[in-house]
């Protein structure tokens, strides 16, 4: 199993979310972050001069069988690209084991 987590610009949700559904990946978890990037802007408001280095982006944690982990990240590269500096990134990394507490059952039946 793969845990893939994203950081995408939240304007890309909508349309991060429908690839993922369309790609059969119904469950994940996602909330709001801010951070700091590369990018280094600024933006001027009625003369006050803002820094606009924290990004608001939204944060995603998906847990999928190995055979599911290209169809995800290709879903998430697709529908979150803009080609702008800002994108986000996506990390991959091993899960051991799962376990649905509902019921003390584990393993890739926990996912569905």
């Amino acid at each position: 199993m793969k845990k893939i987590e994203a950081i995408i610009r939240k304007s890309r949700f909508s349309a991060v979310k429908k690839a993922l559904h369309e790609k059969g990946i119904n469950f994940f978890s996602y909330w709001d972050v801010t951070g700091l990037g590369n990018e280094k802007m600024g933006s001027v408001y009625r003369g006050v001069s803002y820094s606009t280095s924290d990004i608001q982006r939204r944060y995603l944690s998906i847990v999928v069988e190995d055979k599911f982990e290209e169809d995800t990240i290709n879903a998430i590269l697709e529908a979150g690209r803009t080609g702008e500096v800002g994108d986000g990134k996506i990390f991959v990394s091993e899960i051991a084991e799962t376990y649905r507490i509902r019921t003390g059952e584990k393993g890739t039946e926990t996912l569905y």
